[in-house]
Order: C-alpha cells, then structure tokens, then sequence
C-alpha cells in the first residue's frame, strides 16, 4: 500500500502577466499569483462595472459584487474549464450581483437614473441605453420575467446558451424554448 501524500500546487508559470492571455492568467491565477489577478482586474473590471451598473442603479451593490467576482475568481480559478474567460468572468459577476440584490432592497435599472453620461458614453452604451429606453426596451419589460431573462443573458450579454443556462439555473433547452418564445412575442409587440 503506497503512503498518502499531498500534491502542492506548482508554482506560476513562467510569463509575465502583462503580455500574458486570459487563459494563462486564469493558470497562473491557480497557482496563486496575485500578480496575475491583478492585470486581470486590470483588463476586466472596467467593462464588468460598467455592464453590472446596467443592471443595478445601487454603485455600492456593483462595486461589492464586482469585489466579490474577482474573490470567486481567486478561489475558482482551478476549476477554470477553458473557453471563454470574458463569458466565464460575467457569469461569475452577474450571479455575485443576483445575489447581493437578493439580499438588499436594491434597484435594477430601468426604474430611475441610468448612470451613463451621454457625453463620455462609448458606442455600446449609447446602443444599449437606446434599447432599453427605446421601443424594444418597452416591449423587453413587457415580457414576462424569465423570458426577458433569457434575452438579457443572450442577446445583450451575448452569453452562449450554455453560459445563460448555467447563469440562470435553468436547462439549455429551456434557455432555447424560451428565446424562441420571447423573440416571437417581441415580433409582435414591435410590428
């Protein structure tokens, strides 16, 4: 009978974190770098704020779940299954959100200031704020709630369905029935 012994981590690979791609900074994540997490921060807490504050009109509930996002990141890297580090990243941040506002009476936006000037806007966020205050923002809130969801996850989020399935908890079929569904109510609200 062999003896029992524990496995230590390896340590970083050898890349500087700057140069380095998502996946390797994920690998290098694993292995405790810090220094990766930080020039992954870096590259993905910009766009991962300004998409959560589009959610949640509370900058303190974005600020908290995008901190507990890159927390999750550095406990979860190991179980990094390969992909796509940006859609890995948002499903993380978007579940961190769902659950602080559970916890809180916080708003989600749509219902007051949306937080964007206009005059610094980028050209996804003029798109977006037209969508959502626009006709086919009227007809999105008029959907029931978990097809709007759906469209949320895969349309304006540009999850995959797998991604949007495991996001909302839900089978990829069930994803699929239900944007057919919506898309179908959206042609009639529209036309």
């Amino acid at each position: 009978m062999r003896p029992f012994s524990f496995r230590r981590r390896e340590p970083p690979p050898e890349v500087s974190p700057e140069h380095a791609s998502d996946i390797e900074l994920i690998a290098a994540i694993a292995a405790q770098s810090t220094s990766a997490l930080r020039v992954l921060h870096q590259r993905h807490a910009p766009w991962l704020r300004a998409r959560l504050a589009r959610r949640c009109a509370d900058h303190d509930v974005v600020d908290d779940a995008l901190q507990e996002t890159f927390l999750a990141v550095w406990r979860s890297a190991g179980r990094f299954e390969g992909g796509n580090p940006a859609g890995w990243l948002w499903t993380i941040a978007i579940r961190r959100l769902v659950s602080a506002l559970r916890g809180r009476g916080s708003r989600w936006i749509g219902t007051g200031d949306t937080g964007v000037d206009p005059v610094s806007a980028s050209a996804e966020d003029v798109v977006l704020l037209a969508v959502e205050h626009g006709d086919l923002g009227g007809a999105l809130t008029r959907l029931a709630p978990e097809l709007r969801a759906v469209i949320e996850a895969t349309v304006l989020d540009g999850l995959t369905t797998k991604e949007a399935a495991r996001l909302l908890g839900i089978p990829e079929g069930t994803v699929k029935s239900r944007a057919t569904r919506a898309r179908a109510r959206l042609r009639e609200e529209l036309s």
